[in-house]
């Protein structure tokens, strides 16, 4: 298995934080995400890799391991057990070998490694360990009404139907682990987890932020000056709401738990803001203009 860089594929630096592995990832899922790039093998390869490297950086552990043993990461129990087992050997032997320890420097294959270490016999038995199977990597595209209420859904990954219920409230770039669904185990280990990266389209009129909804509501002059009751949009349907008197164009008002769902947090919603916009009537009659002048009037009057 070749050495594969997972910062250069994210163009990151090694030392980047969680926030920056997660930032990186997204702008460039989004960039060669499939449905960006229809019928394009490369990006569709692109995207495979990034997915493969944000699933490593992403989870501290891993890429705790990744950092120090490079390809060979995902045996990294095993070479930590076999450097103790070295310490131990030496202890009671007296034997020194040129390494310590051995990490991303070790160029060999696994298995060569045990046989040149410690002969052909530890190198049969190594073979008998039990590896864990390798993760799964895969996308899935729903629409903004498709996340609203939880749901079931079948999947088809490498050919196999897996039954699965979305929880509502999922947001687009999200990663969502199946335990259990990568590929088999070797040996007998357990197999990898499956990872659902999540590309979630926008097909409703509000703008989204985690579980906040903001939108717009054009407000007629005479409701803005005089106040009275409206009806607006949310998305699960329409709420009566009271516009007070002299309301300002620009004017935000908030409906509390009328936002989306928040991920796996049953009946908890977001809230939504709702800014007015004020329409100036067009296309006044004579007698219209005549009556705005008579209220421009009465005012500036009233001020003397």
């Amino acid at each position: 298995m070749d050495y594969i860089d997972y910062y250069k594929i994210l163009e990151i630096p090694k030392s980047s934080s969680e926030s920056e592995i997660k930032k990186a990832y997204r702008k460039l899922a989004r960039k060669h995400h499939p449905d960006v790039n229809p019928n394009n093998k490369d990006a569709e390869k692109k995207f495979k890799e990034i997915n493969e490297a944000n699933e490593v950086l992403s989870d501290p552990e891993k890429r705790k391991k990744y950092d120090k043993y490079g390809k060979d990461w995902e045996h990294a129990d095993e070479i930590e057990k076999m450097n103790q087992n070295r310490g131990q050997s030496r202890s009671r032997t007296g034997q020194t070998y040129g390494r310590e320890s051995f990490g991303n420097d070790y160029s060999g294959d696994f298995s060569d490694f045990f046989e040149s270490m410690f002969g052909r016999e530890s190198a049969g038995r190594q073979r008998q360990t039990k590896f864990r199977g390798q993760d799964i990597n895969a996308s899935l595209h729903l629409k903004l009404t498709d996340v609203y209420k939880t749901q079931k859904q079948t999947i088809t990954v490498n050919g196999k139907n897996i039954r699965m219920t979305f929880p509502s409230g999922i947001e687009d770039g999200q990663i969502i682990r199946i335990k259990g669904h990568g590929t088999p185990g070797i040996n007998g280990g357990p197999n990898g987890d499956l990872f659902i990266t999540f590309s979630i389209e926008n097909n409703s009129k509000f703008k989204r932020d985690g579980a906040d909804l903001y939108g717009s509501v054009d407000l007629d002059l005479f409701t803005a000056v005089l106040g009275g009751d409206i009806l607006v949009d949310t998305f699960d349907g329409q709420v009566k709401l009271k516009v007070v008197e002299g309301t300002q164009s620009g004017t935000k008002v908030k409906l509390k738990g009328k936002g989306f769902p928040k991920y796996k947090a049953e009946n908890s919603f977001g809230d939504l803001y709702i800014t007015y916009h004020i329409k100036i009537p067009a296309n006044l009659s004579e007698k219209e203009k005549q009556l705005f002048i008579d209220l421009k009037n009465l005012r500036e009057d009233g001020k003397k």
